[in-house]
C-alpha cells in the first residue's frame, strides 16, 4: 500500500486529475471538496466505489472539520488544490478568493502544524505539506523579458492572483516560523480534462461544437504557457516525493502561444474531427478586454528538470488534441457541468463585452 494523501480541492479540475493518478499509483486518498461550482464529483466518477479514495464535503476553511480528518486519517501529506481560480470572477466578487485561498490556506495550515507537531519523530521526517500555486503571482511579462523563475518577484495584478500569493507567502512563513515541512509549486496555465467550461479552453472547444461565438479578449495577443494537466500532476507527484523541504518549484509545458493561436488551433483541430459547412474559425468573435489583463505569462522550468528529473510528455500539439478528443467523447459531462448557473455566468461575462 502507497501513502495516505489529504487532498483538498480533489473534486475540481486539477485536483480531480491528480487523485486519478494517485488512486492509480496505489496511494489512499483522502478527498476534502467543497464542491462549489467547479468541483464535480462527476469527475471522480470512475473511483466512486474504490476503497482507497474517501471523499469528504467540506472547505478548507472549517478548521474543525481538517482537525478531524487530520486525526482519523492520519495522513503522510497534504496536497492543497482548494482555491478560487478564475481571475474574471475575482474581479466580479474578490472576497470569495480572500476567504477561500487566504484564510482558508491559513487555517488548513494551522490545523496541520498541530497535527505534525504530534506525529512521532519518524513521521514528521516523512510529512509533507505541498501548497500548489500559480504563475499569475508573479505578474505579467512583455514580450522580451524572460520567462519567470522561482526567484522573480511577487508582483500580483489580480484578485485572484494577490490571494494566491497572500497564501503562498503564509506557507512560506509556516516553514520559516514554525518548521512545518512545506513545498510550494507555481504552474503555468494548465488545460485538459475535466476542466469547468469558463476557462478559455474547454469554452472555446464547446462554443464550437455548439457554433456560438469564439469570444477572445481585447487583441488575441496575451500571451500564456500552456502546461497539459496530466503532466502538471506527474510534476506535483515527483515533487511531493523527491523535492527539497522549504523548497518552490516551477511547473511550465515549454508551449507559449497567444490566445488567437490557441483558438485556431482548436478551430482546425474542429474542422478536421467535426467538420461544418463553414470553417469554426468564422466563429471567432473580439470581445471587450477584461480590467488588468495580464499580457504574458512564461514559466521557466529548468529547476525542476534539472533537481528532480522531470519533464513534460504532451507537447501542445499532442495535448490539444487530446483535449478535444475528450470534450467530444464525454458529452454526459458537458451537459451536467453547464447548468443554469454556468450560463448565466457566461452571458454576464461574455455579452456584457459585445459577444452575442
Amino acid at each position: 500500500m502507497g501513502r495516505t494523501i489529504l487532498v483538498t480541492g480533489g473534486a475540481g479540475f486539477i485536483g480531480s486529475n491528480f487523485v486519478l493518478q494517485r488512486i492509480a499509483a496505489g496511494d489512499r486518498v483522502v478527498n476534502l471538496d467543497k464542491l462549489t461550482y467547479a468541483g464535480n464529483l462527476g469527475n471522480l466518477v470512475s473511483i466512486k466505489d474504490h476503497p482507497e479514495h474517501i471523499f469528504v464535503h467540506g472547505g478548507i476553511e472549517d478548521a474543525g472539520l481538517v482537525h478531524e480528518l487530520l486525526l482519523a486519517h492520519c495522513p503522510d501529506a497534504i496536497v492543497n488544490f482548494a482555491a478560487e481560480s478564475h481571475v474574471d470572477r475575482s474581479i466580479v466578487t474578490p472576497e470569495e478568493f480572500i476567504f477561500t485561498n487566504v484564510v482558508g490556506t491559513f487555517r488548513l495550515l494551522h490545523e496541520s502544524l498541530a497535527y505534525y507537531r504530534a506525529l512521532p519523530s519518524a513521521d514528521q521526517a516523512r510529512f509533507r505539506f505541498l501548497h500548489v500555486s500559480t504563475d499569475e503571482v508573479y505578474g505579467s511579462l512583455s514580450k522580451d523579458d524572460p520567462a519567470f523563475t522561482e526567484a522573480s518577484a511577487y508582483e500580483p495584478n489580480s484578485p485572484y492572483s494577490a490571494s494566491k500569493a497572500s497564501s503562498d507567502h503564509l506557507v512560506r512563513a509556516y516553514r520559516h516560523t514554525y518548521g512545518l515541512p512545506t513545498l510550494t509549486t507555481n504552474c503555468s496555465n494548465n488545460y485538459g480534462p475535466y476542466q469547468f467550461p469558463e476557462k478559455l479552453i474547454p469554452l472555446v472547444i464547446l462554443n464550437a461544437l455548439n457554433g456560438k461565438p469564439l469570444p477572445i479578449y481585447g487583441d488575441g495577443l496575451n500571451v500564456r504557457d500552456w502546461l497539459y494537466v496530466g503532466d502538471h500532476c506527474e510534476a506535483i507527484a515527483l515533487v511531493l516525493e523527491k523535492g527539497a523541504v522549504g523548497e518552490t518549484y516551477n511547473i511550465g509545458g515549454d508551449s507559449e502561444k497567444t490566445n488567437i493561436d490557441v483558438v485556431t488551433t482548436i478551430c482546425a483541430i474542429m474542422d478536421e474531427v467535426r467538420p461544418t459547412n463553414a470553417p469554426h474559425n468564422r466563429l471567432i468573435t473580439f470581445v471587450k478586454d477584461r480590467p488588468g489583463h495580464d499580457r504574458r505569462y512564461a514559466v521557466d522550468a529548468s529547476k525542476i528538470k534539472q533537481q528532480l528529473g522531470w519533464s513534460q510528455r504532451e507537447s501542445f500539439t499532442s495535448g490539444i488534441r487530446l483535449t478535444v478528443e475528450w470534450y467530444l467523447s464525454n458529452p454526459a459531462w458537458i451537459k451536467e457541468v453547464t447548468t443554469g448557473d454556468y450560463r448565466k455566468w457566461i452571458t454576464a461575462n461574455y455579452e456584457s463585452r459585445g459577444a452575442k
